[in-house]
């Protein structure tokens, strides 16, 4: 069994392995209509006991309102969840049916959805399809009696979004200003697993990767165990982070030193580390960082400390502000080929920064302020930090984990349109990430990529998820993580009061003008209107909801002006290329 294979794709042609084929789409009287379409069938990922497929429809005839698309699987493969579509399964028998707001198909239009399957011992494509009971032919036909099965009828309520989006024309709803300019953008991320086993190469591919079904996380944190024999359990999935993903940072942030060097003797419950193995833990941080140079893993952060201030029955150490401060300038010069980071306090509390900060040899020791995100806040400092900002410290959000949809069941993890996860996921986390942006964070940084609440699935039973397959959470985070670079700045922006209850952030890079739109409100926001700050050659638009998972969605362009239809309760990225 392979773990990992590259794209493959359903091609029209003689001896294909897949196959692309036509079908009669429309429910009229004999011979009333020509109708005909294409479908692409594409595995771009696939990894051991599982995969990730999209599939494209053209329709070559008559507009269709309301399609049905079976097909078979010969090798026992099982859908297991999906998006843009309601996919149901009956033994080898799989139907699609268009959702509330993609089942109008003019001439020449096309929809696609995607979903994650499981596999056995193969995953063969599947050899023919159907479109509205009709099985395809391979080009446009006129149908001679009605369909074997009608058509779905058309939607009862209102699509969330428009089926097409016209040429912008008029004012603009959202005007980018360039000349405002704000943060560097370092990254978004998410932890291995700081205590167990590490991430596979296919997860890691899936966590970092830039192609279809990947999420493009540009940070990845680890742990520095106090143990140095423990340190090997993660290098390949940071070599494969590194060689695999773009531009893709490693942090490394130590929960506790050794329990000798404690003044608790114990590697729980807190315990200070003794002034006189301040020198040995700075040697103990630089081996770390040595070690795994010579594995071919750059770390490029290295923290002092996670959480100072939080003193559990787990790895912790307890530290203040000041003695941070001390640490840093009489220690932090040893650790070499990194950047130091102060200090990752639970709610970016300044106490534990403000000192470092404030002394201008420590300072000169570090390279990055970290902060968690719990309580901060309701702490009020979830928020510019001017004293990071007067010295160009760059703030970085390094851990923040919350799943309390748990209480509505907990097998809703492995359902990607369950409405609990997905109000959680928007409003919550989200929304986080957007004020985190606006409040001229670098990064932002969540808790394990790989959990059942997280952005993959790890397989637990009880919860519903599958290993290494993308969750929702996870298509949602990459709406940022895939499409604002490391390196992208960000930049400002004005609203018109169409837009006001949309949540927008712009960033430029790359030769591009990247904006992310959140829409908590229950309303959609139909022909938006953004002007860029030049003529736009190539516009992408891309939404989560919850009903879809990172989804194309049609754009109109005309000079510097597109025009998209920003569903109700989505997220999205307009991607413009100048």
């Amino acid at each position: 069994m392979r773990r990992h294979q590259t794209t493959r794709t359903a091609v029209l042609s003689a001896g294909a392995v897949l196959l692309a084929s036509t079908a009669v789409a429309a429910a009229l009287p004999a011979g009333a209509a020509a109708a005909g379409c294409a479908v692409t069938y594409d595995v771009p990922s696939q990894w051991q006991g599982g995969f990730g497929a999209n599939v494209t429809v053209t329709n070559l005839g008559d507009p269709v309102n309301g399609w049905t698309l079976t097909w078979s699987y010969a090798a026992g493969q099982t859908v297991t969840q999906a998006w843009n579509a309601t996919v149901t399964q009956s033994g080898a028998a799989v139907t699609a049916r268009n959702v509330d707001y993609n089942g109008s198909l003019p001439t020449n239009g096309t929809t696609s959805f995607g979903f994650n399957g499981s596999w056995t011992s193969s995953n063969p494509a599947p050899t023919s399809f159907a479109l509205n009971g009709v099985t395809c032919t391979g080009g446009t036909t006129t149908p001679t009696t009605s369909p074997t099965t009608s058509p779905s009828t058309s939607p009862t309520s209102s699509p969330t979004t428009s089926p097409s989006t016209p040429p912008p024309t008029g004012p603009a709803d959202i005007t980018v200003d360039t000349a405002s300019r704000y943060q560097t953008i370092d990254g978004f991320g998410a932890a291995v697993s700081i205590w167990g086993g590490a991430w596979s190469t296919a997860e890691t591919q899936t966590l970092v990767g830039l192609g279809p079904n990947q999420l493009g996380l540009s940070i990845v944190r680890t742990g520095i165990s106090p143990v140095s024999s423990e340190w090997g359990t993660q290098v390949s999935a940071l070599k494969t982070a590194k060689s695999y993903g773009s531009n893709v940072k490693i942090m490394a942030s130590p929960w506790t030193a050794p329990a000798a060097w404690k003044t608790n003797n114990s590697r729980t419950n807190g315990g200070k580390l003794r002034t006189d193995y301040y020198d040995d833990y700075a040697n103990h941080l630089n081996s770390y960082v040595q070690y795994m140079r010579n594995q071919g893993v750059t770390i490029d952060v290295t923290s002092v400390q996670n959480e100072p201030d939080w003193h559990p029955d787990y790895d912790s150490m307890d530290w203040s502000g000041t003695e941070l401060q001390t640490f840093v300038r009489e220690q932090g010069a040893k650790v070499q080929n990194t950047k130091l980071m102060v200090a990752e306090a639970v709610n970016l509390n300044y106490s534990y920064t403000d000192p470092t900060l404030n002394d201008s040899a420590a300072r000169n020791n570090i390279g990055y302020i970290g902060g968690h995100l719990y309580g901060t806040e309701a702490a009020g400092r979830l928020k510019p930090y001017p004293l990071a900002q007067q010295y160009n410290k760059p703030v970085w959000m390094t851990e923040w984990n919350l799943h309390a949809a748990d209480g509505s069941g907990s097998n809703i993890w492995g359902n990607p349109a369950n409405a609990t996860v997905w109000n959680e996921t928007l409003d919550d986390i989200m929304r986080t990430v957007h004020k985190s942006m606006e409040s001229n964070w670098s990064a932002y940084v969540w808790w394990y990529g790989k959990r059942y609440y997280s952005f993959i699935g790890d397989g637990e039973s009880a919860y519903g998820t599958v290993a290494g397959a993308p969750l929702k959470r996870g298509y949602a985070f990459s709406q940022y993580a895939k499409y604002v670079r490391p390196g992208y700045q960000r930049v400002g922006l004005t609203k018109s009061s169409k837009a006001s209850p949309l949540e927008v952030t712009a960033y430029q890079g790359d030769g591009k003008v990247t904006l992310v739109i959140l829409n908590r409100s229950t309303s959609a926001v139909n022909n938006a209107i953004i002007q860029a700050p030049q003529n736009v050659s190539r516009a992408e638009y891309v939404a989560t909801s919850q009903n879809a998972s990172a989804a194309s969605q049609p754009v109109g362009v005309n000079g510097n002006q597109v025009s998209v239809n920003v569903g109700a309760r989505s997220i999205s990225t307009v991607v413009l290329t100048l």
